[in-house]
């Protein structure tokens, strides 16, 4: 792809009831490397608040609209796509960061592209309860689709192949075309990723260094859409898109997504079921039935303990 004269990127930031983290989000996208932006933050649903600390920042670039009424950051999303009129979206959370190159650097990498239609993502800083991590820790190979990708695993642990909102940039042809599923509280993102990925001259690119600060907190604390356990969800969601994937990227999904989900909740009884499907509607690995067992035993918080003492003694490797 060629590109002779600089194009306009449309930031969306979907925000509600969090100024001080929305204003945040807002400056970071106004401080990236490249001139040619609008950021447009729908506030989903009357927040006075919010208004009030967008309005003190000074920025023909930014635009603020506020919606009647509450309707789910999938609908405010798609909102914002149909106000922008950027050739390219670029989607931030408002509790999330970009740092200053992560636009400048995507599209360099969209007009090298050999899609039409390139999706571009990156990597990630996630800030979590255990300390911050660089995610994905493993990128897509050019031969792998991305359901594949995403959902059949290589190892035991979290953050080994991600692409999350706040690093897609995509085209807003291709957005209007599939828009984010309004009827989903969760994995609306993967949602589209799966139904975007079925269009023709569309594939995954990435920027290998990390371009954005996610906030991915696990804690029982911070209780979000994002993070409540609901196996029962997100096994109705697959099953919704198993014609869209295949048997082996269904089997991954199943092992490393829902049957974790049902252990966090410690719904023993769900143990076989899962499996089962699995085996049955979908091709799972040996390695993947051996990480079903694993991911039952050994709970989340626990790998992610014995992950950090692996990082810790890699450092420690390192320094001598």
């Amino acid at each position: 792809m060629n590109s002779s004269a600089p194009e306009l990127v449309s930031v969306i930031i979907p925000s509600l009831h969090r100024p001080q983290l929305v204003s945040r989000a807002v400056q970071s996208a106004l401080a990236q490397t490249m001139e040619f932006l609008e950021i447009i933050v729908v506030i989903d649903g009357p927040d006075q608040a919010t208004v009030d600390a967008l309005q003190l920042i000074v920025d023909p670039r930014l635009i603020v609209m506020e919606l009647a009424a509450n309707v789910g950051p999938a609908c405010a999303r798609n909102t914002g796509i149909k106000a922008a009129t950027g050739t390219w979206i670029a989607f931030l959370d408002d509790d999330d960061e970009w740092l200053p190159l992560k636009l400048e650097r995507q599209l360099e990498i969209a007009h090298r592209s050999a899609y039409g239609s390139p999706i571009i993502s990156s990597r990630f800083i996630a800030h979590t309860t255990n300390g911050d991590f660089i995610w994905p820790t493993r990128l897509p190979t050019a031969n792998a689709s991305i359901p594949e990708y995403l959902f059949i695993r290589e190892s035991l642990f979290l953050g080994e192949a991600f692409i999350v909102t706040p690093t897609i940039l995509a085209k807003k042809a291709l957005l209007e075309k599939i828009p984010f599923s309004q009827n989903l509280p969760r994995h609306e993102d993967l949602d589209w990723l799966v139904r975007a990925s079925q269009e023709l001259d569309v594939g995954i690119e990435f920027v290998s260094e990390p371009m954005a600060i996610v906030n991915v907190m696990y804690s029982k604390k911070r209780q979000s859409l994002s993070n409540v356990n609901d196996w029962k969800y997100s096994l109705s969601w697959i099953r919704s898109v198993r014609e869209l994937i295949s048997p082996q990227a269904y089997a991954g999904f199943m092992i490393a997504v829902v049957g974790p989900t049902a252990s966090a909740e410690r719904d023993w009884p769900a143990f076989l079921p899962i499996l089962w499907e699995a085996l049955s509607l979908g091709k799972p690995r040996i390695f993947d039935i051996f990480l079903y067992v694993i991911m039952w035993i050994v709970p989340q918080e626990l790998r992610q303990k014995l992950r950090l003492l692996l990082k810790s003694k890699e450092n420690q490797d390192k320094s001598i």
